[in-house]
C-alpha cells in the first residue's frame, strides 16, 4: 500500500469533489493512473493509496513548482511514479504516439489554491500582485503584456468570448486609456470604476480575470486537443473524470462526451447524466462553481 504525506498535502491544497472523483474513476489495486493536472496532488494522494505498488501514476503539471511539490510528497511511496513538467496538450499528443494507455485519466481544470493565496502568481483580484497568471512562469505571455498591447477591440473579443463579461466595451476602453498597468490591483482598480461592486454577489474583476487567464494559458485550445486525444491513452474500460470551472470548459467536455457516445462507433458511455456539481463539496468553498462529468471507454481500440 502506497504512504503518501497527506498532512503535508492537505496544508496546501484541498481536492475538489475528492469523493465522486474516487468513486466515478473507481481505482482498482494494479491501475496505471494518469493526472493530467496533478497540481499539489490532492486527488492523486488518494487514488495512489489505493492503486499500491503494483499500479503506477504518472502526474503532469506545467507548473514546476506543482512539479517539486509532487516529487517530494511522493518520495517514499511504494508506487511507481513518473512526474512530468509540461503542459496537459502536448503530453496527450506524446502519450498518444507512444500508445501508451491508462486505466484512469483525471483532468481538473481549476486553478489551485497555492496558485490563487500566491499574489505574486497574479491569478488573484483579491491580493496585489504582477500581472503575470501564467500557470508555467518559464514561457509564454504575461497578462500584463496582453492588456498593454492589444488594441482596444481585442481586449473586448477577450473580454467577451473567453470571460462572457456583459461591460467588455467599457472596461477595454478604460484600460486603452490609463494603461501601461503592471499589478493586479492596477486592473481591479479600473474594472470598479466601470463596475463598482455595490454589494454584488460576485466581484466585478471576476469575468475579467477569468478571460485573461484562459488566453495566457491557451485553455479551452489546450482542452479541445486533449479532448480528441483521449480513446488513444484511455484503455478498454478505462475511467475519465474532467472536472471544469467555468461554462465554457464545461460545454466544451459535455459536448464532446455527447458527441462521442452515440452510434455503433462511440468511444464513450456518460457515466454522469447530470453533472456532479461543486456546491456539494462542503469541504471546500472554492469548488462551488465545478462541475465534474466523467464516462467509461467502450471502444477496445
Amino acid at each position: 500500500m502506497a504512504k503518501t504525506n497527506t498532512k503535508t498535502n492537505k496544508s496546501i491544497h484541498h481536492p475538489v469533489l475528492l469523493e465522486s472523483v474516487v468513486h466515478l474513476l473507481a481505482p482498482q489495486p494494479g491501475d496505471r493512473y494518469l493526472d493530467l493536472t496533478a497540481g499539489y496532488g490532492g486527488h492523486a494522494s488518494k487514488i495512489i493509496s489505493m492503486i499500491g505498488e503494483k499500479g503506477s501514476a504518472t502526474l503532469v503539471d506545467r507548473d514546476e513548482n506543482a512539479i517539486k511539490h509532487l516529487t517530494n510528497v511522493f518520495e517514499h511511496v511504494d508506487t511507481p511514479i513518473t512526474t512530468v513538467h509540461a503542459d496537459f496538450a502536448s503530453t496527450a499528443v506524446r502519450l498518444s504516439e507512444s500508445a501508451e494507455q491508462y486505466d484512469m485519466v483525471l483532468m481538473d481544470l481549476g486553478v489551485s489554491s497555492p496558485h490563487l493565496d500566491n499574489a505574486a502568481r497574479g491569478f488573484s483580484f483579491m491580493a496585489d500582485g504582477p500581472l503575470d497568471m501564467r500557470m508555467d512562469q518559464s514561457s509564454g505571455i504575461t497578462a500584463a503584456e496582453i492588456i498593454n498591447t492589444s488594441t482596444e477591440s481585442e481586449l473586448v473579443e477577450i473580454f467577451r468570448r473567453y470571460g462572457e463579461e456583459p461591460r467588455s466595451k467599457a472596461i477595454a476602453r478604460e484600460l486603452v486609456n490609463v494603461r501601461p498597468l503592471t499589478t493586479t490591483n492596477d486592473l481591479v482598480e479600473v474594472i470598479e470604476r466601470v463596475k463598482p461592486r455595490r454589494g454584488a454577489r460576485k466581484h466585478p474583476a471576476t469575468q475579467v480575470f477569468q478571460a485573461l487567464r484562459i488566453v495566457v494559458n491557451d485553455e479551452l485550445l489546450q482542452l479541445q486537443k486533449t479532448l480528441e486525444l483521449l480513446p488513444k491513452i484511455v484503455a478498454g474500460q478505462g475511467r475519465v473524470v474532467i472536472i471544469s470551472f467555468h461554462s465554457l470548459e464545461d460545454r466544451a467536455v459535455k459536448r464532446y462526451f455527447a458527441d462521442h457516445s452515440k452510434g455503433v462507433l462511440a468511444d464513450w458511455r456518460i457515466l454522469t447524466k447530470k453533472p456532479v456539481l461543486g456546491s456539494i463539496d462542503v469541504h471546500n468553498p472554492r469548488a462551488r462553481s465545478s462541475v465534474l462529468r466523467a464516462a467509461v471507454k467502450i471502444n477496445m481500440l
